[in-house]
Parts: C-alpha cells; structure tokens; sequence
C-alpha cells in the first residue's frame, strides 16, 4: 500500500508536475530570454503568458497523472494558480501537495451527482483554493528558510560561500521548489552595485548548471539525445521521480556543485550582474550564462572582460559539470548504488 501511495504521489504526480512545469515557466524564460534580442521582443510578451499559466498548468499536469476526470482537472487549474501564488518560492511544492488533495476530494464526488457539472468543480476548488489560502503561506515560509540559509552563508568568506550558495541553489533547482524565485528574493546580482551579491549569483549559478548538465550527461546512456536537450536545457527537476526510487542518483551533480562553487568564487570570480532571476536558472534556456554575458557587456561588470572570464564560464557552466557528475556516477555504478535505468525518464 505504501508502495503504491510513493509511486503515485511522488513519482506519478511529481513527474507530470515537472511536465507542467517545463511546459509553461520554464519554456516561458527561454521565449523572454529570446524576447531581449532586438526586433524580437514580442517573444517575451509570450513568454509572459506561458509563465503565467505555470500554478494550473503544474496543477492540471498533477490532476492528469492521477487519472481524475475531466471536470477535475480543469478545476484544479484554479487551485494551481492560487497555490503557486500564495506558495511564494515554495509555489511548486504548494501546488503539489494541495493539487494532490483537492484532486482526490474531488475525485470522491465526481460523477456521483446529477449535478456534477455544478458540484465537482465546486468541491476541487473549494478544497484546494481554502488549502491555498491556510497552507499554502506556511510552505512557502519553510522554503523561505532556504533563503535564510543563503544569507547566513553570503556572510562568509568566499570558499564556504561558494560551497554552501552552489550546493544548496542547485538542489533548489532540482527539488519542486522554484530556485528562481529565492536568487529573486535575496537579490543575487551586483545589478545594484554590490560585488558581494554578484559573487553569490555566480556561485549559484554554478550550482544551478551542476545539476542540470550533471544530470543530462551521466543519463545520457539512459535517455539518449533527447533526456540531454530536456535536462540540459529544461530542467533537471524531471529526475526527481528517480531521485525519490533512488536517492544515490543525486550524489554526484551535488557533489560537482560542491567543486564548482568555490572555483566560481574564488578562482574565476564568476559574478552575476545580470536580473537576479538567472542566477537560479542554470542552463535553462542557458539563461544562467546568459544572464553572466549580458551583465558583462551591460555596462555593469567591473573590468574589462578578458580570456579567464571566458574561461571561468565555460568550465564552471559546462566542461566541470558534466565531467565531475559522470565521474562521480562511474564510482557509483561501480560500487551498485546506481544501476542502469536509474535515470531513465
């Protein structure tokens, strides 16, 4: 029984979750990162609806998995906005456990009525909107905690910085949590003038992209090409189903974010000087990079940008990731904590 429950929770209804996800916010970033080349700006005006539409589309994704009806399902489009605007950083996670509930309630008097046209959207929205509004703040305060512990460690000197700020942002990335949102809320760019915060923005982005292309690249014997493209370049929060059946399998990106991070720091002084928001994106859409470029030629970056920060970027965003995380997977395959089709998506 419990089995089951952890397979159609966190397994069925987290991997659909993550569709939903990729389908509007994340596709949402990549058309408004399109949207800042000249003369294609009306991209991020469709990005903005596709980011939207991210709480019922994650929302309706979770509904679907769990085989609800189709009255259910439109409903908790509702419920999925209004969890994920309520959940604050925590909005994902929000937008899981209350879409699980008010689907499931809603499943108990679906079809069960002459008016169920009337009654099964009532009852879905009622349970998750009131859900929304009594849960929903307090598991976006606990994810705000994370937050906490990012500003505790900006306090320290570069090296455990960089550990701490890559290691714990790139998880974020990987966990339904929206790691975007928390870069956001503490400000982790020297767009305003402060080296610090462009120092911690570099580190997460590092661990951003130590996860996404660790977990493309050591799958790829698994997923082929297109686990690649949709991790490397989507979201490695697609291997959280896996990571829940298998927990070793989120060893080694973490452990090459663990590497990345003080390199960022204190070799390379990788800083970000682009919006906040791309310093919790990694290589989605490659915003992380890109918002790391655009800081350096915005007029913002202090000094002029040579061959090391070139350099700087392509290894800690890049080449180091995907090395370091199949690397480290060798050795686990090696000693059996990770087994073929693990990863497989």
């Amino acid at each position: 029984m419990l089995k089951t429950l952890l397979k159609r929770y966190f397994i069925d209804a987290m991997g659909a979750m993550a569709q939903g996800l990729f389908s509007s916010l994340l596709i949402g970033a990549i058309l408004s990162a399109i949207g800042l080349i000249p003369g294609l700006t009306f991209f991020s005006e469709i990005g903005g609806f596709a980011k939207a539409v991210a709480g019922p589309a994650m929302a309706a994704a979770i509904a679907y998995a769990l085989k609800a009806h189709p009255l259910v399902i439109y409903s908790c489009a509702a419920v999925g906005w209004a969890a994920n605007s309520k959940g604050g950083a925590g909005g994902p996670l929000a937008v899981l456990f209350i879409a699980i509930a008010a689907a499931e309630i809603g499943m108990l008097v679906s079809k069960k009525t002459k008016l169920d046209i009337l009654v099964t959207p009532l009852v879905t929205i009622l349970v998750g909107g009131g859900l929304s509004i009594l849960v929903a703040p307090y598991i976006g305060r606990a994810v705000d905690y994370v937050g906490d512990l990012i500003s505790l460690a900006m306090e320290l000197q570069p090296f455990l910085m960089g550990v701490i700020v890559s290691v714990v942002i790139g998880m974020a990335l990987t966990l339904p949590i929206s790691s975007a949102a928390i870069c956001a809320s503490l400000a982790l760019s020297g767009i305003n003038g402060d080296p610090g915060l462009a120092l911690a923005g570099g580190a997460a982005v590092a661990g951003c992209c130590a996860q996404m292309v660790g977990f493309a690249v050591m799958s790829f014997r698994e997923n082929g090409w297109g686990g690649l493209l949709s991790q490397g370049l989507g979201t490695s929060m697609l291997q959280m189903p896996n990571i829940v059946k298998n927990p070793r399998i989120w060893i080694p990106p973490t452990l090459a974010s663990a590497v990345t991070g003080p390199l960022a720091t204190c070799v390379f002084r990788l800083s970000m000087y682009g919006e906040p928001i791309n310093s919790g994106m990694g290589t989605c859409g490659l915003l992380g990079p890109v918002g790391i470029i655009l800081g350096w030629y915005g007029g913002l970056y202090p000094g002029v940008v040579g061959l090391l920060d070139w350099l700087g970027l392509a290894l800690i965003c890049f080449v180091l990731p995907a090395v370091l995380s199949v690397l480290f997977a060798l050795l686990l395959r090696k000693i059996k904590w990770i087994k073929p089709g693990d990863m497989k998506l």
